[in-house]
């Protein structure tokens, strides 16, 4: 009996336990079925608006003098007087007297050549009186018409030649003693000089390097291709110089401040640059020196480093899109149902960070401008409202 019960109480647990178990199993409810859920990318889109744009080239360049020449004597001698403004960076203005030199020698030579103006002169009077003289004297005594000889003719004309000499020496002598102020040929400033009270100078000696302040050019390389997007002045045999001109806006830092001048391309060079293949404009910035309305603003000083944006021709229609969007000659549309398709596109032209559409995409149409990855004709997405988002800064 109590080997029974030791077997038999066990079994009944365990029948017990499994009996408790199934009816909590039964108990159990039914998992609600779901269909699985699938996360649509999120896009951002842009509104295809076509516009009219100016078309702009940028380059970059260095600032030079239009106008330098080398300051020379005309005339041998020593320096007596140097001008405080014939110094290196120095301003001056056309016609002022930059140096000196002794002019005693030039003086003398003034006064000879007058005392052999006068004696000409002299000689010219004497002979026209005695051809006077001849020709009465012929009249009253002579017949039939007199000779040349007899009328002093001859003489006559080697005393006017003498005087012409003569007031050609003068002339000259006069021109030398004038030529003894060296004068600045136009409104300039001194590149370098090489000159000082006490030196003897020689005719075409270089004293100084000089350069106009009137006008200042930057030389521009340009990429052959973007050369269409330009109104450049070509120069053609025949024709004359274009007057004006493209307008370009030059740009340069300075004391940590960036500043802007206003100029214009007046004309190209004669060649391409057969290793970069470039077309080199030259544009031209006037009174680089003047103050102007800014008065911060610096001069815009020769060998200056500026970058320049050069002001192209007018397009119509076009659509700009960031230059992110373009996947090759491709980008991606978003359709009324918010599908995504290819759209092939002809590009007018590629920026920094632009891109000019100028033909495939329609007014209206969305253009996807956000990072899609692997990217499928018609994959359904997400359109995100920007102008909720814009609404709500939180």
């Amino acid at each position: 009996m109590k080997l029974a019960l030791k077997i038999g109480l066990p079994i009944l647990v365990l029948a017990l336990g499994a009996y408790v178990a199934l009816l909590i199993i039964r108990a159990k409810p039914e998992p609600e079925q779901r269909p699985p859920e699938i996360s649509l990318p999120l896009v951002h889109i842009m509104e295809v608006k076509p516009e009219s744009r100016r078309l702009t080239v940028h380059a970059e360049g260095t600032v030079a003098p239009k106008t330098t020449s080398q300051l020379t004597p005309e005339v041998s001698g020593r320096v007596v007087w140097v001008s405080p403004a014939l110094v290196a960076g120095g301003f001056f203005d056309a016609g002022e007297v930059l140096l000196r030199i002794d002019s005693r020698v030039y003086q003398l030579a003034v006064v000879r050549a007058r005392a052999a103006v006068a004696q000409a002169g002299l000689k010219l009077a004497t002979e026209e009186q005695e051809a006077a003289l001849a020709r009465q004297e012929w009249e009253n005594l002579g017949s039939g018409p007199p000779t040349s000889l007899v009328l002093r003719e001859p003489q006559i004309h080697e005393a006017k030649a003498s005087l012409a000499a003569a007031e050609a020496a003068l002339e000259h002598a006069e021109y030398d003693l004038e030529r003894t102020q060296v004068k600045a040929p136009y409104d300039g400033r001194v590149w370098s000089e090489t000159v000082d009270v006490g030196q003897f100078v020689a005719p075409g000696a270089a004293l100084a390097r000089l350069y106009g302040v009137d006008f200042a050019e930057v030389r521009l390389p340009i990429p052959d291709d973007e050369l269409a997007y330009l109104h450049l002045p070509l120069a053609y045999r025949g024709q004359s110089q274009a007057t004006g001109g493209t307008t370009v806006v030059l740009s340069a830092e300075f004391a940590g401040k960036s500043h802007q001048w206003s100029g214009r391309i007046l004309r190209t060079e004669g060649e391409i640059d057969p290793r970069t293949r470039m077309v080199h404009a030259v544009a031209e910035v006037k009174d680089p020196y003047g103050r102007g309305s800014d008065r911060s603003r610096p001069p815009l000083a020769v060998g200056m480093f500026v970058e320049a944006e050069i002001r192209g021709r007018w397009v119509s229609d076009v659509v700009v899109l960031p230059r992110s969007v373009l996947r090759g000659d491709q980008v991606l549309v978003v359709d009324e149902t918010d599908r995504l398709y290819y759209r092939t596109v002809e590009i007018l032209r590629a920026e920094r960070d632009q891109v000019l559409i100028a033909s495939g995409l329609s007014e209206g149409e969305r253009v996807c401008v956000s990072v899609v990855q692997t990217p499928v004709n018609g994959m359904r997405v997400e359109v995100v409202d920007d102008s909720v988002a814009e609404q709500d800064p939180v």
